[in-house]
């Protein structure tokens, strides 16, 4: 993709309990195509929008083209509320993807997230009409009710690392299976959930699954 300078906002937003903290990755002077959301992990395991994979997984949108805003859930960091079992942080994630189809009303719209995030991510796009990407990193298929993938068409990008011991592979491959076309599941050998050491092969099986799709919705 043509070269421009990365714009990094802290943001303060409006959610359904208050205030939500955010930061937005743009390029400069360019009309993005695609805006997707990222949801962190788990807030009460040290889940924030500073974790290294959601981090490294919004990076790696911004180099594809697109524009991303990752986001504290509703008592995380600056974020107003406490932690609600994922209803709440449902909402918070819808809210924060209208906040982003409002400021790039042509774009595509991408849900994405890792672990407790990737269970968020799931259920707005199967919620939520236009979504026509996910990204899931890492899912907690064993502690979290992906049922809705089942009838869900949203095309489906899934990274897991094969040494995941808290949301184990083999868990994975009984659940994924029956989840609706179109989908790719995509293992990186040898990560942990949290990637250590491993972050590049993830960001590089990502554009490998990614690049053509978003160079083909630029033309």
């Amino acid at each position: 993709m043509p070269a421009h300078g990365v714009r990094l906002q802290h943001l303060t937003l409006t959610g359904p309990a208050g205030d939500l903290e955010a930061v937005l990755q743009e390029r400069e002077d360019f009309a993005h195509p695609v805006v997707a959301v990222v949801c962190h992990p788990h807030p009460l395991y040290g889940g924030t929008l500073h974790n290294k994979v959601a981090h490294r997984v919004a990076g790696t949108l911004l180099d594809l083209g697109v524009a991303v805003l990752r986001f504290n859930f509703r008592g995380v960091g600056k974020s107003a509320g406490r932690f609600d079992h994922g209803h709440g942080e449902l909402e918070d994630a819808r809210a924060m993807l209208g906040w982003m189809e409002q400021r790039h009303p042509r774009a595509r719209r991408w849900a994405a997230g890792f672990s407790f995030g990737s269970w968020v991510a799931a259920r707005l796009a199967a919620s939520e009409p236009g979504i026509e990407r996910l990204i899931l990193v890492a899912p907690p298929v064993a502690t979290q009710d992906f049922s809705s993938m089942r009838e869900c068409v949203t095309s489906k990008l899934v990274l897991q690392g094969t040494a995941d011991d808290i949301c184990p592979l083999e868990r994975l491959e009984e659940h994924f299976p029956v989840w609706a076309e179109p989908k790719k599941l995509v293992l990186i050998p040898g990560a942990s959930h949290f990637f250590d050491r491993q972050l590049h092969p993830l960001a590089d099986a990502m554009r490998e699954a990614l690049s053509g799709v978003t160079a083909e919705e630029r033309v």
